[in-house]
């Protein structure tokens, strides 16, 4: 009896030494862990663009002059302000006025033999008149008075055919000053001067039928700008012109940009070896800050689907699979399942299974942080 108590004790003691060990010398290392709160706040459903986005400016304006001809003045460079009307480039344009002022002379003779045709019209018709009152009193024949009267139609004649001359002669002046004008380029718009292509002196030439030419100018308006932006097909029907978005670009990484859709594309566009997209475009809401953006940056666009506010939201990074999350629970991990809705990229929205201020993990890169584990919270690094 007294060997069985002896082992017992024996036993009980290893045991013991064991659990003591156990809880000291092989205790394991609490797992480093960072864990967000359960707040509330607002969740927004989003969906953005399949490919980068453009910055686009509406008004932009690829300009060369219609006639050929020497450059003889550019008066703004690259990056300079212009006004609408402001001349950008001027053409060599002495033999266009050579031809003005002679269309101006012959409207001159024209309008002078206009004149004198009409003025022997008008004394033709006195003739004849008196000619038919000697006819009617029987002392004028009647062949001289056809005379008379084939006089007064042929000066009749002679006038309208003056008065035709004088007409081209005028739209000869408006030809030869439309001309001239076209030896001038003006801005279309006010803004900015974007490029240059040719310099004072060199020549330039018009573009042949089917043949375009490089333009020689470029000018464009900041305050226009807009983003083109492809959606995925599979978003198409969720977006909707209205709809708020935010723009980002990689130029302003810490800014953003609220806008609104102000058309969708009403296909699908299909290219070779690309995804299937819909292009949509945004309006800035402030189209003074917008100007900053270089036209032809690359920019993301986030199409604000459904907001929700007020409600109790983590971060998405620390949903599972399933929709479980880990929390911290006496320094153990606790998987627990719980009820979301809206979603993105920043943000879930959580319906049930989570209480206001519960501790959620959200460094669930590691494979020992996983429920049971014992952890130890420490600060985002």
């Amino acid at each position: 009896m007294k060997r069985w108590m002896w082992r017992l004790l024996i036993v009980a003691g290893v045991v013991a030494i064991f659990l003591i060990l156990k809880q000291t010398v092989f205790k394991p290392e609490p797992v480093p862990v960072t864990v967000a709160e359960a707040t509330r706040g607002m969740v927004e459903s989003t969906v953005t663009n399949s490919r980068a986005g453009t910055v686009r400016a509406r008004r932009r304006a690829k300009l060369s002059p219609e006639l050929g001809g020497q450059v003889v003045e550019l008066p703004f460079r690259e990056g300079d302000l212009v006004a609408a009307g402001d001349v950008l480039l001027r053409l060599d344009d002495r033999a266009q006025r050579a031809r003005l002022e002679l269309a101006r002379r012959e409207a001159e003779a024209a309008g002078a033999e206009r004149e004198r045709a009409c003025i022997t019209a008008e004394r033709a018709g006195r003739e004849l008149e008196r000619s038919r009152a000697l006819a009617a009193d029987e002392l004028l024949s009647t062949d001289r008075l056809d005379q008379f009267e084939s006089s007064k139609a042929a000066a009749d004649a002679g006038c309208n055919a003056a008065r035709a001359n004088a007409a081209r002669a005028a739209a000869a002046i408006h030809v030869a000053r439309t001309e001239l004008d076209k030896m001038t380029l003006l801005a279309p718009f006010g803004g900015i001067v974007a490029e240059v292509s040719i310099e004072v002196g060199e020549w330039t030439t018009p573009s042949p039928p089917a043949l375009p030419v490089p333009a020689v100018l470029d000018v464009l308006d900041p305050s226009s700008v807009y983003i083109s932006a492809p959606m995925d097909e599979v978003d198409s029907a969720r977006v909707q012109t209205g709809q708020r978005v935010r723009v980002t670009v990689d130029s302003h990484r810490d800014e953003s940009f609220p806008g609104r859709v102000s058309r969708v594309a009403p296909y699908v566009l299909d290219l070779q070896e690309q995804n299937r997209t819909v292009e949509i475009e945004v309006e800035f809401d402030d189209p003074q800050s917008a100007a900053k953006l270089l036209p032809g940056t690359s920019a993301d666009v986030e199409v604000i689907l459904e907001v929700h506010q007020d409600v109790i939201r983590i971060p998405t990074s620390a949903l599972m699979e399933g929709n479980r999350v880990l929390m911290v629970a006496d320094g153990v991990l606790a998987e627990r399942e719980i009820f979301t809705s809206l979603k993105n990229w920043d943000f879930t929205e959580v319906t049930g299974g989570l209480a206001e201020g519960d501790q959620i993990v959200t460094s669930l890169d590691r494979a020992e942080v996983q429920a049971g584990a014992l952890v130890e919270v420490v600060d985002d690094p």
